[in-house]
């Protein structure tokens, strides 16, 4: 297991009902994590979804290690 500290912002923020929060997960990659996140606070279901890791932008095959930090960032709706 591993500690991830989590950032949402738009409509992952409003599901999540805060901000941030620190996961203990055994989530390998970013997907795996977004998975067990999507269904613990209820996600849309979203086309597509960019994640960064500690300040990066980064892919969601990468390897999560303990204390990153990971960011989801949901499609921006336009208007």
């Amino acid at each position: 297991m591993k500690t991830v500290h989590i950032e949402y912002f738009a409509v992952l923020r409003e599901c999540a009902g805060r901000d941030t929060e620190a996961v203990s997960t055994a989530a390998e990659t970013p997907r795996q994590l977004y998975a067990e996140l999507a269904a613990r606070h209820h996600f849309p279901a979203l086309q597509s979804i960019k994640v960064a890791l500690n300040d990066e932008f980064s892919d969601m095959s990468a390897a999560l290690k303990d204390g990153d930090t990971v960011v989801f960032i949901p499609p921006v709706a336009g208007g």
